[in-house]
């Protein structure tokens, strides 16, 4: 299956569509690239985008710059919570996989060492006339 795109319609008032096109125009390109981007932009940050005016975003982008090197990530706790959850179940069932293998082993050991005679039935059909033949129930 592709990526197909799918088209999204509303409306705007007059002036906040000449708005619009005059970003448009001063980027240089269409105004379905002006929407496009602002929908990349709120997918890409999960809805959590805030409109700001240029002189702010640049205020804004040198105190992010001063106050968060290394960058940090907020992670709800909820995904920690299950991110141990699970490591706990892999490590769980990786102590399960080598006990099954260690009697797998101890099984194959015991096949070996056994020195008992396996009668295959398909013998058993084939026996000679001088031996007696028994017959189950």
């Amino acid at each position: 299956m592709g990526n197909k795109n799918k088209t999204i319609s509303f409306r705007v008032n007059e002036d906040a569509f000449e708005t619009l096109r005059e970003i448009a125009e001063e980027r240089d390109i269409s105004l379905s690239a002006v929407f496009r981007d602002y929908v990349d932009t709120l997918v890409a940050h999960d809805g959590q985008v805030q409109v700001v005016p240029e002189h702010e975003l640049e205020q804004l982008r040198k105190g992010d710059e001063e106050e968060s090197f290394p960058p940090k990530v907020k992670v709800p706790k909820s995904f920690i919570r299950e991110h141990e959850r699970l490591e706990l179940e892999a490590d769980h069932l990786r102590e399960q996989l080598e006990e099954h293998k260690r009697y797998v082993n101890y099984l194959r050991e015991q096949l070996e060492d056994e020195d008992e005679e396996v009668i295959q039935l398909e013998d058993l059909d084939q026996s000679e006339a001088d031996e007696p033949s028994f017959r189950l129930g």
